[in-house]
């Protein structure tokens, strides 16, 4: 499908296919917070919905899933593990006992913690116990992406990194591809940061469109799949709008000399782990 479809969806190694566009749930509260975000998504159509062992709000994601009577095999559900525990299979069966379900589209290592081949083997025992589709990866520069696929049975189909105008990986989006690896976006606003800058301001000015939809709009032409996060329905609604236009090649250009990471290969600038 094309980027100027709301079904938009890109291929993944396993021969599965990832919705251009998501709903991240990174920092909103279990309890009504989350299943109200949620349950709003998947109303206004988002067909991809984002947690993680470490948000603590995934019984919720589970809950909201459940009550919006969509077919659980029409939505792509991702959850993370969190590597400071041990066994990543142990925790896939923890992750889908909260979210209420049989099994996860997607199961990423959410960093690299102590390296980043030790989980994988953990990861690939999840898809042969049936408990995933899909594995893939979290927050891995280039050259650890390079070390897991000398080890690994199974390749990684996602990497879901911090990206956008301002943190604008493209050496590592180009490594991922070049390894058969779905690039994915979270943060694509900046967590808000970059809603106020003057070049998306005027951008988003020119094609009546709002800072939160140029931006996602950006890193959806640069061939990502998207999770911005938001738990207020017009904002839920608002970036999910970002398929009626498409930048032009000036709108591209502007946006990618935005960048502050020199298209670096490495996933952050700074990590939270050792």
């Amino acid at each position: 499908m094309t980027a100027n479809s709301a079904e938009a969806t890109l291929r993944l190694s396993n021969g599965g296919a990832i919705p251009v566009l998501g709903l991240g749930v990174w920092q909103a509260a279990d309890g009504p917070e989350t299943e109200r975000a949620v349950e709003w998504a998947l109303e206004i159509g988002y067909r991809l919905i984002d947690t993680a062992q470490a948000y603590r709000n995934e019984a919720s994601v589970g809950r909201a899933i459940r009550s919006s009577g969509i077919p659980r095999e029409d939505i792509f559900l991702t959850t993370k593990f969190y590597p400071g525990n041990k066994d990543p299979r142990a925790e896939a069966e923890k992750s889908l006992e909260r979210l209420g379900t049989d099994y996860l589209d997607m199961y990423l290592i959410h960093w690299p913690q102590s390296g980043p081949t030790w989980a994988w083997p953990g990861m690939e025992a999840s898809v042969e116990a049936g408990l995933t589709k899909g594995i893939g990866i979290s927050n891995f520069s280039a050259a650890e992406v390079q070390e897991l696929l000398k080890t690994s049975q199974i390749q990684p189909a996602v990497n879901q990194i911090q990206f956008s105008p301002f943190e604008y990986r493209a050496a590592l989006v180009a490594a991922c591809e070049d390894a058969g690896i779905v690039a994915q976006a979270y943060s694509p606003l900046g967590t808000g940061r970059h809603l106020g800058d003057p070049v998306v301001a005027r951008i988003a000015a020119a094609t009546d469109h709002t800072p939160a939809q140029v931006l996602i709009r950006w890193a959806v032409q640069k061939g990502l799949s998207v999770i911005p996060k938001s738990t207020h329905r017009e904002r839920i609604e608002e970036n999910f709008a970002v398929f009626d236009f498409e930048l032009d090649a000036e709108a591209v250009s502007a946006l990618d000399a935005l960048d502050t990471t020199g298209q670096t290969d490495e996933a952050l600038g700074q990590k939270w782990w050792s």
